[in-house]
């Protein structure tokens, strides 16, 4: 499978941080406020054991690997990747409100800054109250890129609804490009959502959802497996992160030019203590219309679309030198905290809870990855 290119490997630290984690300088004719800090949220999400979500495609040593076979890293390496992009919106929204936390915004509804970024002007506002998506939020701060009010997305930044009882829940929608006009690697058109709830279930303890569409996968130096959109879920329980999830890649191929566009259909569970984690991965088409788990990561399974996509190129190949070549295409995949270690068969112990856990997750519709819209309200 053909690598990523260096620029969407390091999405995050080449773009995401350096365009979102804004610097807020008060225009001159803004007082200094000492900040008062207590109801704007301390996090915004749920983290993700590193073993499952990293920046870098790199992973571990496979067990006994050789060389005539599928490197389980080929397979495994960009989903550890596309869950790292999910949470880091995560971060970003943490970030924004740790730089807006300088400012006294409970007493505050309007602020002019200027961003160290793009030396724009932005405008920061602060309502009380408000209704969206059929909730009355008592917080909603949204930032304008200021001198683009008059374009046709308004210039809006950012907008984060919050309630702080009886536990804190919230959305956030971002918008890196009114963040920063200097950094455009993400498309002037993506728009990222987090939505988050502390609240706690039976299910789970806390839980995130993370979309992002209108990721800038068609410029002419993107890697054939870039990402437009992500939907991805994430919920913790004691010790244990489930995630599930689907990233769309629309030039995304495999070996032939008749099959073009698929999604990377996943699930996966995390111990966050120990660093471990157990995932499988389908390939269903992006235009696929189902959210069954059978059809999605056993009928499109990385084993079953290799199988038809290697036979369609070598229709004479030997079952046994395809059986042998595919080996670790078989679900589930293992990770340490260094990445992928083996398929099929578990490590040891403290893996076999999540690969039970697992067999009760599955992934979204791929059509709805596809087809995903965020809008501001």
């Amino acid at each position: 499978m053909k690598k990523l290119k260096s620029d969407f490997r390091l999405l995050l630290v080449a773009a995401f941080v350096l365009i979102l984690s804004i610097g807020l300088t008060s225009c001159d004719e803004n007082p200094e406020i000492v900040a008062q800090q207590g109801y704007l949220p301390e996090s915004f999400g749920v983290d993700i054991p590193s073993s499952i979500s990293n920046p870098t495609t790199l992973g571990g040593g496979r067990i006994g690997r050789t060389e005539e076979e599928l490197s389980g890293d080929a397979i495994y390496r960009h989903l550890r990747l596309f869950i790292f992009i999910g949470e880091a919106s995560k971060e970003i929204t943490e970030e924004i409100i740790s730089a807006i936390k300088t400012f006294n915004i409970e007493s505050l509804q309007v602020l002019t800054y200027e961003s160290e970024d793009d030396g724009r002007n932005k405008t920061l506002t602060v309502t009380q109250n408000v209704e969206f998506e059929g909730t009355t939020w008592e917080y909603m701060l949204t930032v304008i890129d200021a001198d683009s009010e008059n374009e046709a997305d308004g210039g809006m930044a950012m907008q984060v609804f919050w309630n702080n009882e009886p536990s804190l829940n919230g959305i956030s929608i971002l918008k890196p490009y009114n963040i920063n006009r200097n950094d455009t690697e993400n498309g002037f058109n993506a728009i990222y959502r987090i939505d988050y709830d502390a609240s706690g279930d039976d299910v789970y303890d806390a839980t995130m959802e993370v979309s992002i569409a209108g990721l800038a996968f068609d410029r002419p130096d993107a890697d054939e497996f870039s990402m437009k959109n992500l939907r991805m879920f994430v919920g913790k329980k004691g010790d244990f992160i489930d995630v599930y999830g689907n990233s769309n890649h629309p030039r995304a191929r495999l070996l032939d030019e008749a099959n073009v566009g698929f999604n990377w259909a996943f699930v996966a569970s995390g111990n966050d203590a120990l660093n471990l984690a157990v995932a499988e991965v389908g390939l269903p088409p992006s235009n696929l219309d189902a959210d069954s788990r059978a059809m999605l990561l056993e009928d499109y399974s990385v084993r079953n679309v290799f199988t038809t996509r290697i036979k369609s190129v070598f229709p004479n190949i030997p079952q046994n030198l395809l059986d042998a070549y595919l080996v670790n295409t078989n679900p589930p995949g293992f990770f340490d905290r260094d990445g992928f270690i083996r398929s099929e068969l578990s490590p040891g112990a403290d893996w076999n809870p999540m690969a039970e856990r697992i067999k009760n997750l599955a992934p979204y519709n791929p059509l709805e990855t596809t087809t995903l819209e965020i809008n501001f309200k």
